[in-house]
C-alpha cells in the first residue's frame, strides 16, 4: 500500500504541471491592474487553463495576486483538475534585465477506478528574463511539493484489497523540481507566449514517463 500511494502521489505531480500565469513585466502600465489568462499545454495529453490576475501597484516591487485553475481534457469533466492561488513579486530591475518569485497554494484532484486523491501542496518559483514593452524572454526555474493528500478508495479497489484504509497521509515523497525557458510577445493590452521545460523529482532521478513541458497562453490586460 505505501508504494501504491508513493506512485499515484508522483503520477498526480507530474500530471498536475501546468505552470503558473506567464506576464511581461515590462509591457504592464499602471492603468492595467486586472490579467485574464487562457492557455493549453500537453501533459500526459491535452491540459486547459484558466487564470485571473490583479496587480498591487506598490512602487519598487510591484504584486500581482491571482487565482488559476487547470483541466486536462477526457471524457469526464472535472474528475481531475488543480486550483492555485497566491503572488507573483517583481523584486529586482536591472534596466531591462527583471528578477521575480512566485509562491502559490495548490489544490489538486485525482480520480481513477481504484481512488481518488485529494491533495494540498506548495509551488515555489523564480524567473529572471529580459523584458522590453513588445518582447520577453526568460528561465524559470521553481519546486512544487506535496504536504498532504486524501485517499478515498473505491468500492472496486476494496474488494481487492479490503485491508486499505481512507484518510490523509503524510507523502514521504512527492516533489518535483522543473525549469525551463519562456518568452512572448506583447501588443494592445494583450501578449501571446510559449514556455518549454522540463521535471524532474525530488531525489533527481525519477522523471515521468513524459517529462518534458509545453504550454501556449494569451493574455488580455485592462
Amino acid at each position: 500500500m505505501k508504494k501504491y500511494r508513493i506512485s499515484v502521489l508522483f503520477l498526480m505531480l507530474a500530471a498536475g504541471f501546468l505552470r503558473s500565469q506567464t506576464l511581461n513585466w515590462a509591457a504592464l502600465n499602471k492603468k492595467e491592474r486586472h490579467i485574464l489568462n487562457a492557455n493549453i499545454g500537453t501533459e500526459y495529453g491535452v491540459i486547459f487553463g484558466l487564470g485571473y490576475g490583479y496587480k498591487l501597484n506598490t512602487g519598487l516591487f510591484p504584486i500581482i495576486t491571482g487565482v488559476e485553475f487547470s483541466v486536462p481534457f477526457g471524457s469526464t469533466l472535472l474528475d481531475d483538475f488543480k486550483v492555485k492561488a497566491g503572488a507573483n513579486i517583481r523584486w529586482i530591475k536591472i534596466r531591462d534585465f527583471q528578477f521575480s518569485t512566485r509562491v502559490q497554494g495548490i489544490f489538486r484532484r485525482f480520480e481513477n477506478e481504484n481512488v481518488v486523491i485529494s491533495n494540498f501542496g506548495l509551488d515555489m518559483a523564480g524567473t529572471i528574463g529580459y523584458y522590453r514593452p513588445k518582447w520577453f524572454a526568460g528561465i524559470e526555474a521553481g519546486f512544487d511539493k506535496a504536504i498532504v493528500s486524501h485517499f478515498e478508495h473505491t468500492a472496486h479497489y476494496k474488494e481487492i484489497f479490503p485491508e486499505v484504509k481512507n484518510g490523509w497521509y503524510e507523502p514521504s515523497t512527492g516533489g518535483n523540481f522543473y525549469y525551463g525557458v519562456q518568452g512572448g510577445y506583447s501588443f494592445s493590452h494583450q501578449e501571446i507566449y510559449l514556455k518549454l521545460g522540463n521535471i524532474v523529482s525530488q531525489d533527481f532521478k525519477t522523471k515521468p514517463q513524459l517529462p518534458f513541458l509545453v504550454q501556449i497562453g494569451y493574455n488580455y490586460k485592462f
